[in-house]
């Protein structure tokens, strides 16, 4: 029952990550106007925006200019929604589970903005390192100790100082949106998940990236931001990343 109630309330805030992920690139308010098609600029009623329901409805079409809507809008509403409730089931509802709501969501919308447009907004790390330092914080209150705010420090060093180092041995290799990325990823993760974000970065972006050229979903010509694999590498470092590592340890070591 719970499960499901998450799984929802990710799917309704996935719809307004859709705003963010449109309007921030362009500089326009996340609030005011309402939302309306951004094709036609018609206004958007109640049941134009029932999440995921209101695009298969509609056919991926918009009801009154008939532009056709981007899959990118159910996607990112159904992936919130579970990843919403994963993050539940992993850590229950605890104070670890209440910021990494806010984390993960970070993650979303920066995710699709990359995506879309291949940048990473300042202000959007900016809020993370934000709330990365008051998560650590409050940890450190709450376990009396301030071993979580130094491995974070070394997760941000250790983050955007390897991708700092690549980018300057492959001469602009890696973009600064990058490099700043997986610092704030650093600050919530520590320096050891860090280490296995950055590996499962490489690997998934190497994978998925073959992939879409094998199958020309993308040409050799098209971007491939390397933003999002960063953002995927951190999630699932996040839920499975001190599994992997004992996995590895205990295959290797």
């Amino acid at each position: 029952m719970v499960k499901g109630v998450i799984l929802l309330f990710g799917i309704l805030i996935g719809s307004f990550f859709n705003v963010c992920i449109y309007r921030i690139p362009r500089g326009e308010s996340i609030v005011f106007p309402s939302s309306h098609c951004p094709s036609c600029k018609t206004p958007l009623g109640p049941k134009d925006l029932i999440p995921i329901v209101s695009y298969l409805i509609k056919k991926g079409k918009c009801s009154y200019c008939g532009q056709r809507i981007s899959l990118r809008y159910p996607f990112i509403e159904g992936l919130t929604g579970l990843t919403y409730m994963l993050l539940y089931d992993s850590l229950g509802f605890s104070f670890s589970f209440l910021f990494s709501l806010f984390f993960v969501s970070l993650l979303i919308i920066i995710t699709g903005i990359d995506y879309d447009h291949q940048i990473i907004p300042d202000l959007l790390v900016l809020w993370g390192i934000g709330g990365g330092v008051l998560y650590r914080l409050i940890e450190g209150i709450l376990e009396n100790t301030a071993i979580g705010m130094v491995e974070g420090i070394l997760g941000m060093v250790l983050g955007g100082g390897v991708l700092l180092l690549i980018a300057f041995l492959s001469k602009g290799g890696m973009g600064g949106g990058d490099i700043k990325l997986l610092g704030m990823i650093g600050l919530w993760l520590g320096w050891k998940l860090t280490i296995v974000t950055l590996f499962l970065s490489f690997f998934l972006g190497g994978f998925i990236s073959i992939f879409l050229l094998l199958f020309r979903i993308k040409s050799r010509k098209d971007p491939i931001p390397f933003g999002p694999f960063i953002c995927l590498g951190a999630y699932l470092s996040y839920l499975w990343g001190n599994a992997l590592l004992q996995a590895y340890f205990q295959l290797f070591l």
